[in-house]
This record gives structure tokens, C-alpha cells and sequence, in this order.
């Protein structure tokens, strides 16, 4: 596994090693922004989430998830992209636990510049990750002490009333990338990584909106929302940048 050092264009924590042309792709590489999105079903505010469905309204005002070890596997790639691998196969993107604010209303994140050997990438994988009081995780918990063992945090409204969703979600996401990325020598490509929100609060039939509060820890709904959390995301090549494929 390749470790890459990293410029950082958007104003995350990013603890970063390995290492790397930080100004730019030398001959043989070229350059992958990752942006980050959200999507929704329902109608949209310009500073909200709003979603209506089976007599529910569910309004999302922020979204904060906790994020590391991104990596991209090349087309001929058979393992994993994890930490102990050490393998060709994968460019990876060895930071974190970094935060990330979601963007809400429509917009996108500005991306993270990543510079890459040049080739074909058939997946994106990365952790959502719980903070732990150990290694990495105590920088990140000295500035984030509310993360502590929390991944995911959504703050809202559910009928008007005012809720926390806080989840300790910890698993590693393997995304598909169709059509694969194409990363060529010099150039410079795109790729968004999207959230489905609207998929994150609805009942098992998909007929209506659970209050987020009941999938709180030991809540009622806590692994029917997980579930629907790890079945959220979309990446896919965005060279335009608005948050749709290309």
C-alpha cells in the first residue's frame, strides 16, 4: 500500500503520513479531489434538510460524521485497502479521524487533493470510525471531546421537536465505483463522495420517517438506522462538481 502525503484544501482535521509531492502530480501521476455531498428525499430549504413522508416531517439542520483511512483500489486489486495491508493495488489516503460537516442545502465540500500514480480505480474505501481514547484518536478527542466513542452526530427537528441522533457506528465502507476512475498523467479528476440522508430515518417498509431519537444507543430503532446508515453512500467520478454523476 501506497501512503501519500497531502495537500489539504478544505478546513478539516487532517492528520496526515507517508510521503509525497505535496505541490503537485510528478510524471506518471495525476491528481483525485475528493468532494463530499448530501442527498435527499423530500423537499429542500436552503439551510436545511426537509424531508416529509407518512405524516412525519423530519428537518435535519447539521450532520458531523467521523472519517478515516480513505483509500482507492485499482482495477486489477484483489485485497483490501486496510491499514495492514501493504500492497500496490491501493493509493491511500492515511489521515484521521478526521470530522467532517456535511454539506447541507444542496452544496459540496470542498475537496481534499489527493496525488496519485496514474491508472484505473474500481473502488473507494474508507471507515467510519468511533474515537477511541488511544493513539490518533486522543489528538482528535482534545480538539472533538463530544466525540469521544460517537461517529455520527445529527441535530434537527422531528415534528418540531428539537433532537441529538448520536451513534457509535464503526465499520468500513467499500464503495463501487461504476464506471471505474480513470486517473490519467498530469490531469486532474473529480470524485464525490455522496450521502443519502433521506435514506438514514426511514421505517424497515420505507413507508414513513422514525424519530431519530429513538435510534439513540438501546433505542428501539438503533440498528434499523445503522443499517440504513452503512447502505448510504454513493461515490462515483464528478468532474462538474454538483454533487450528480458525470
Amino acid at each position: 500500500m501506497k501512503n501519500l502525503s497531502l495537500p489539504i484544501v478544505v478546513s478539516l482535521l487532517l492528520l496526515t503520513a507517508g510521503c509525497g509531492d505535496a505541490t503537485g502530480p510528478n510524471a506518471g501521476q495525476g491528481r483525485v479531489d475528493l468532494s463530499f455531498a448530501a442527498t435527499r428525499s423530500g423537499a429542500q430549504s436552503a439551510a436545511a434538510e426537509t424531508m416529509t413522508l407518512g405524516g412525519n416531517t423530519l428537518v435535519i439542520d447539521r450532520v458531523q460524521l467521523v472519517l478515516r483511512e480513505v483509500a482507492l483500489k485499482r482495477a486489477r486489486g484483489t485485497g483490501d485497502c486496510s491499514s495492514s495491508s501493504d500492497s500496490d493495488d491501493c493509493e491511500e489516503l492515511e489521515i484521521g479521524p478526521f470530522l467532517l460537516d456535511l454539506p447541507l442545502g444542496g452544496g459540496i465540500a470542498r475537496p481534499v487533493s489527493i496525488v496519485v500514480d496514474t491508472g484505473t480505480f474500481r473502488e473507494l474505501e474508507f471507515e467510519v470510525h468511533k474515537p477511541e481514547d488511544d493513539g490518533r484518536d486522543r489528538e482528535f478527542l482534545a480538539l472533538h471531546p463530544d466525540f469521544a466513542r460517537v461517529s455520527i452526530r445529527v441535530a434537527g427537528t422531528f415534528n418540531g421537536t428539537p433532537f441529538v441522533f448520536l451513534s457509535d457506528l464503526d465499520v468500513e465502507q467499500e464503495i463501487d465505483l461504476v464506471p471505474s476512475l480513470v486517473v490519467g498523467e498530469a490531469a486532474s479528476t473529480n470524485l464525490t463522495l455522496s450521502v443519502d440522508l433521506g435514506r438514514w430515518f426511514l421505517n424497515a417498509l420505507r413507508t414513513t420517517l422514525v424519530n431519530p431519537g429513538s435510534a439513540n444507543k438501546g433505542g428501539a430503532n438503533e440498528g434499523l438506522v445503522k443499517d440504513n446508515i452503512k447502505q448510504s453512500f454513493e461515490a462515483f467520478e464528478d468532474n462538474d462538481r454538483d454533487g450528480r454523476h458525470d
